[in-house]
């Protein structure tokens, strides 16, 4: 039975190799476009030389690719997406290429199963009260436009397998199972050294934002571990899955821990209020000057993003999920390689 993977030499996309590596299976198929980095799934094969796994070089630029590289498969964890770049190159790579999996899917007698990684910023939490549980029945964003292009084109992306996973159902298409993940802020060694949930890095100045809401981190490995266990698992056709990690820091013992573990950071503190009122005069202003200020803060996107929030995994737990590696490991392992970045 082969599996799919696309986005398989991005950050998270390499880990669910290695997992599915780690598991025995010797029916992986790693999608890599034509000239892409494959540093991440060669040093795969040299930890496992004893687990074959193909490398396919092809695409879901098109229907016509995406057939090719579902050819055999059985499962697919669809990982492909774009974290930044302009907004059209980000709808290109996220949305219109899950356009193209599902039209290729829609030929098949008997469509993969979907494992897809989706986003915590699907969720529309700006109305919820400071301090609100996030699970997985918090209610989809209804106002994505005023979020940013990353939660707009991931709940684009799900939505159009919503869409096709209800058509399956009701027998317009061929039916597939489908099972979603929710990451929170995925990180580790070769990640950015702050969550923009943490606060915002300005030339000279890191305006520390998220005082003390509580940061919802999934180590790269305990996410990746989780999406193949909710591929492997069998019943859960249609469910949803938060992916946080136990032991969750505050951003404010993020940032103090990086500054002992990695280097000083020099930051200015901006409290919620604060922020919440300076956010309505930047829109403001933003919208009576023709766009000479840029709307990095809103309301609503201030609302999204700091006003707090507390995180719940149990619904992974009841599946049998457990991290691999714990927080404090997982901050170590990673606050070693931004030290030893920075000492480079």
């Amino acid at each position: 039975m082969t599996v799919l993977v696309t986005g398989s030499n991005g950050f998270i996309g390499a880990a669910v190799v290695e997992r599915l590596l780690a598991r025995g299976r010797r029916d992986v198929r790693a999608l890599v476009r034509g000239g892409s980095n494959r540093r991440r799934l060669e040093s795969l094969r040299d930890r496992y030389p004893d687990v074959p796994f193909e490398i396919f070089e092809g695409s879901i630029a098109s229907e016509e690719a995406a057939a090719k590289a579902l050819a055999g498969v059985q499962t697919v964890y669809h990982l492909a997406a774009s974290l930044r770049g302009t907004p059209a190159d980000m709808c290109l790579n996220t949305v219109v290429t899950s356009k193209n999996m599902l039209a290729a899917m829609a030929r098949m007698a008997e469509p993969p199963r979907m494992v897809l990684v989706s986003s915590f910023g699907v969720y529309g939490v700006s109305d919820l009260p400071r301090g609100a549980m996030v699970d997985e029945d918090t209610p989809i964003e209804d106002k994505p436009t005023l979020r940013d292009v990353y939660s707009l084109t991931k709940l684009r992306q799900e939505q159009l397998f919503w869409e096709a996973h209800r058509e399956g159902q009701s027998g317009k298409r061929p039916a597939f199972e489908m099972v979603v993940l929710r990451p929170g802020a995925v990180y580790g060694p070769g990640t950015g050294a702050f969550s923009g949930r943490v606060g915002i890095q300005l030339p000279g100045i890191f305006l520390f934002l998220g005082g003390d809401n509580l940061l919802p981190l999934t180590y790269v490995d305990n996410c990746a571990e989780a999406t193949v266990l909710a591929g492997e698992t069998e019943g859960n056709d249609g469910q949803v899955y938060n992916v946080v990690d136990d032991d969750l820091p505050t951003c404010r013992d993020y940032l103090q821990r990086f500054r002992r573990d990695v280097r000083p950071v020099r930051s200015l503190r901006v409290p919620y209020p604060l922020l919440w009122v300076g956010s309505h005069a930047v829109a403001w202003y933003h919208d009576h000057s023709g766009g000479q200020l840029p709307a990095i803060f809103t309301p609503y996107k201030t609302a999204s993003m700091w006003k707090g929030n507390r995180f719940s995994n149990a619904k992974l737990k009841a599946l049998g999920w457990r991290p691999l590696v714990g927080t404090d490991e997982g901050l170590e392992r990673t606050f070693v390689h931004h030290r030893d970045e920075s000492a480079a």
